[in-house]
């Protein structure tokens, strides 16, 4: 379901969640929103970038709430980041040690699929997201990714993953380093939020981020990434 707009009821069933709480949040001033007459409306993309700031502090049922609202028919169900990322789309190490050349490095590297049409408009959008909002998570993560899906700078929905050697200013909060990043480049919100609600998932498993910095290739990272996937599928199905 593509919307510009959602009503109330609309936005309770996208994000499979209570009508009364879509309303006491947005009444409140903790959802954006805005009263048309007698009844509240709620733009898409408004909408996406409160679940993006959101997501952080969810915990994994939660997350796990959104994923089953956002589901893609474009994105595998189990396995939302496996199926976009592959092997020669992580790097370890990713040669990079400021902020910019971590994202272009980033892009070269999901380039090797030859799905990027436009790498320097996808680059403009991720920069203009990280101003608008830092990407970078608490324990030395980012996700960076464009504001908006640019479906025509791109073929297939990618993802990939590098690890710089050392961390370096991501914008994380209380100053923190950054050392391990996950590109999200998908062509539609919903898939973009099912992969960051995945993705969450992964990161609050208390091994994985340890893995990944112990990997000592890309090879092993990637193997990394999608068993602990696996392992989140598993728990699903259980």
């Amino acid at each position: 379901m593509s919307h510009e707009v959602f009503s109330l009821e609309e936005l309770a069933r996208h994000l499979g969640r209570d009508r009364r709480e879509i309303e006491k949040l947005v009444t409140r001033g903790r959802m954006p929103g805005r009263k048309v007459g007698d009844a509240w409306q709620f733009h898409s993309v408004e909408i996406t970038r409160w679940l993006e700031q959101e997501m952080r502090e969810y915990s994994s049922a939660e997350l796990r709430t959104l994923e089953i609202s956002q589901q893609s028919e474009d994105v595998c169900t189990h396995l939302p980041v496996s199926s976009m990322l592959h092997p020669e789309t992580v790097a370890v190490p990713l040669q990079a040690r400021t902020k910019r050349s971590v994202l272009e490095a980033l892009l070269e590297v999901a380039g090797g699929t030859w799905q990027i049409w436009s790498p320097s408009d996808i680059l403009t959008a991720i920069q203009q997201r990280e101003e608008l909002m830092p990407t970078a998570y608490a324990g030395g993560v980012a996700i960076p990714h464009p504001r908006n899906p640019l479906p025509d700078a791109q073929g297939e929905s990618i993802i990939a993953f590098g690890r710089t050697m050392s961390g370096i200013p991501f914008g994380a909060p209380h100053g923190g380093l950054t050392d391990l990043f996950f590109l999200v480049l998908c062509k539609d919100s919903k898939s973009h939020l099912q992969v960051l609600a995945r993705l969450g998932r992964m990161l609050q498993l208390p091994e994985f981020a340890a893995q990944l910095r112990e990997a000592e290739d890309s090879r092993t990272a990637y193997e990394i990434i999608c068993e602990t996937e696996r392992q989140i599928a598993a728990q699903d199905v259980a």
